[in-house]
């Protein structure tokens, strides 16, 4: 066994390393940027070292950082975890070169497979089935543009260095090739340095199928069966599951003998994921599902294959880069019950999925009954510098049905502020009937983004909040104190010689304002007598009793978690027409820190509702910023390669008149 290893990751994955590793006795070694100093990995691995300052490109993803780093600390081996380096097959090679062990595939098989039009090639050779498309070496606008009219729309776009759903576009109609082409290849530029994409043939209802196969030096491949990631987002995986619904044992056998077939042909050792996409329109058919890619790597959802065979993936990367043979023989893998996980992602579903960044004030996650792979831990931050993913929840179940029930209410669970998460979104996915039942394709989110992004709420814990805050300000208010002694803010709705009149107090529910009525009801004008009041809110509902907790009206806000999501109650008095600070509805300000890509527009110029202004890259993604409404482009401010911060008004529209 190895005796150290040093992480070239961060994060989730890294904490995940350092656990398997300080089960067999590994040393292990953290490197980490100036951003992650004080992340959960650091703290936790044996030795750590600063590597450079935040931006990725300035310490996780310089090699020579890393390999000094290890020479530094006498490490044996590195493990690169899955994103930056892991995929790098010059970087596998300076690994071997320094006299260090890679814990991966040979960078042969990198090479073979990194490349998605040289691993189709590969695998055409080899036998296994793959897609329709082109990939060709000319890489013109004409030359594309009529390929993909041969093969006809829909066609995806994808970057051929891609992966994670970056460099990939679906374009319905010739009219959009142009433009989604240039934004493909700028993406897949700025991600993986190469700006080559290929064409394929975009299959209607689609679903993405994977097998987990893993090699070791002796010559031995076998496979732990597939996961099912069809649930996804703009081609971001959301929930993965294992093993696939509606996969029989023959269409099983083609598939994961196809896989086999594709490791073998690249001399693969390690852990490896051979993806396929399947046209479900009839089913799962052995000759409906066809190669689109191999990943040599872990995969983020590698803990669904773990939960159903009972083996830690890590652990046979560790034996295996010892030069051990595979722990199991393919007889000896078993499918025992049915896992799902759901990737807890640092984001806002109400404002289109937007990355969310900042302080993690309160941060609490399921515990018991469900695996946690988390990246962050409550004190800490999310910032704009990496992958918004924060932590992992699997569950496993005797069944498909158990196990989306345990993931649904894992993710009703989660208690995050201020950071705003998709724990709630996740909650519906899992628990929606069509899903459940196993009616799963890519497109199933789209269909209905709508329904799942809604944010629901009961009655009876928004009530209960208010009530909270109301109960403690009237017991100060009337019960604990003189009324001829209190303060002016005592004297709310105080009549001589009656009940105070109704009054009409301030409340923000997350920012927008709800109208609230409190009307007191008998009692005297010192402590001790008997009041009594009642209260209603928004369509004149009563508010039920509640035990009073501790706070007064007026304190900080309260907020209250249900169901994934949480709520801000702001009781905060607001003096002399004060409140929250809004820009215009033409101001277009930016939703997070990030860098300016692209501005389409220039002041002056007239623009129509939707029309993309701008484009901003932050959390390794693209977002679009587009009009409101029709109108005049009055002010901008934007500059293409501008960093910006979260707020700034980036431009200014007027209205049409």
């Amino acid at each position: 066994m190895l005796s150290s290893v040093l992480i070239a990751n961060r994060g989730e994955i890294a904490r995940r390393i350092i656990r398997t590793a300080r089960e067999l006795g590994v040393r292990t070694i953290a490197v980490y940027s100036e951003a992650d100093a004080h992340a959960p990995f650091v703290m936790e691995a044996d030795v750590a070292i600063l590597i450079g300052p935040a931006p990725a490109r300035e310490s996780y993803l310089v090699p020579e950082k890393i390999i000094a780093a290890a020479r530094q600390t006498g490490a044996e081996a590195i493990h690169p975890g899955y994103g930056f380096l892991s995929e790098n097959a010059d970087f596998a090679q300076a690994v071997i070169d320094a006299g260090l062990v890679w814990i991966g595939p040979p960078p042969s098989a990198i090479r073979a497979m990194g490349l998605k039009d040289a691993a189709k090639k590969v695998m055409i050779e080899a036998g296994v089935p793959t897609t329709p498309g082109y990939l060709g070496e000319d890489q013109s606008a004409e030359r594309l543009t009529a390929e993909a009219a041969k093969i006809g729309f829909p066609v995806l776009i994808k970057a051929v260095a891609g992966g994670g759903g970056k460099g990939m576009r679906k374009v319905e109609r010739a009219g959009d090739f142009a433009a989604m082409l240039a934004s493909c290849q700028r993406e897949a530029a700025a991600s993986f340095g190469d700006d080559r994409v290929l064409l394929e043939k975009y299959v209607t209802r689609p679903r993405h199928i994977e097998v987990q196969v893993f090699g070791d030096s002796h010559g031995e491949v076998v496979h732990l069966f597939e996961r099912d990631c069809s649930l996804q987002r703009r081609h971001q995986k959301v929930i993965e599951e294992a093993p696939a619904p509606g996969m029989d044992e023959a269409t099983r056998a083609a598939v994961c003998g196809a896989a086999v077939k594709a490791a073998r042909a690249v001399g693969y050792v390690g852990a490896g994921t051979v993806e396929f996409i399947a046209d479900a329109s009839e089913g799962l058919r052995a000759d409906r599902i066809w190669f689109m890619e191999m990943n040599t790597r872990l995969q983020v959802e590698h803990p669904v294959t773990e939960m159903i065979t009972g083996q830690d993936l890590v652990e046979w990367q560790l034996r295996v880069a010892s030069g051990e043979p595979l722990p199991l023989s393919q007889d000896e893998i078993a499918i025992d019950g049915w896992a799902m996980e759901a990737r807890l992602y640092a984001e806002n579903p109400a404002t289109g999925f937007l990355p969310s960044t900042g302080p993690l004030t309160h941060f609490r996650l399921p515990e018991g009954d469900v695996r946690v792979d988390s990246a962050v831990e409550e004190g800490g931050e999310v910032t704009p510098f990496y992958d918004p993913m924060i932590a992992k929840l699997i569950a496993h179940g005797v069944d498909r049905e158990d196990a989306a029930h345990r993931l649904a209410e894992a993710c009703r669970l989660v208690e995050v502020w201020p950071v705003k998460t998709n724990a709630a979104f996740l909650a519906r996915c899992a628990s929606d009937p069509d899903f459940v039942e196993g009616g799963v394709d890519t497109g199933f989110i789209e269909a209905r983004l709508e329904e799942l992004t809604e944010r629901e709420f009961t009655d009876a814990p928004t009530l209960a909040a208010i009530g909270q805050r109301l109960e403690a300000f009237m017991e100060a208010d009337v019960r604990k104190t003189d009324v001829w002694a209190s303060a002016p803010s005592r004297l709310l709705g105080f009549r001589m010689n009656g009940a105070r009149a109704a009054m009409d107090l301030p409340l923000r529910v997350d920012g927008k304002p709800v109208p609230l009525r409190v009307a007191l009801v008998g009692g005297g004008a010192t402590a001790g007598d008997d009041w009594s009041w009642d209260i209603t809110v928004e369509d004149g509902r009563p508010l039920d009793d509640v035990d009073v907790l501790p706070g007064t009206y007026g304190d900080d806000p309260l907020y209250v978690f249900e169901g994934g999501d949480v709520r801000e109650f702001d009781f905060t008095p607001k003096v002399g027409g004060g409140g929250h600070v809004a820009a215009s509805d033409g101001a277009i300000l930016s939703p997070m820190p990030g860098k300016i890509v692209s501005v389409a527009v220039a002041a002056g110029q007239s623009v129509t509702k939707g029309q993309t202004l701008l484009i901003l890259e932050a959390m390794k993604m693209e977002h679009a910023l587009a009009a409101p409404f029709d109108g005049v482009v009055a002010e901008l401010s934007a500059v293409a390669g501008g960093q910006v911060s979260e707020g700034v008004v980036l431009a200014k529209l007027e209205p049409v008149a």
